[in-house]
């Protein structure tokens, strides 16, 4: 199943699944975030650029609770 759209919901549902390994649910959430960056443009206000960055940093989170070394990597990268 792919995932587009970000959402809190679809975050949870994530890390909820028991039938995929972690690097899938990694996988997943990496997707989502790289559909958010895709979509923004010259065109797209500062507020909407806040937005995803505010969702990563979510989506990080995220990621720490599977893989607390990588999500660190990521939400580090992300101060900088």
């Amino acid at each position: 199943m792919i995932y587009t759209k970000y959402s809190p919901e679809i975050i949870d549902k994530i890390l909820s699944y028991t039938s995929i390994s972690n690097k899938q649910k990694i996988d997943r959430l990496l997707e989502i975030d790289a559909y958010q960056y895709c979509n923004l443009g010259i065109d797209s206000t500062k507020t909407e650029k806040e937005e995803v960055k505010k969702n990563s940093r979510t989506i990080y989170r995220a990621i720490s609770k599977i893989d607390y070394p990588t999500g660190k990597l990521f939400l580090e990268h992300q101060d900088k």
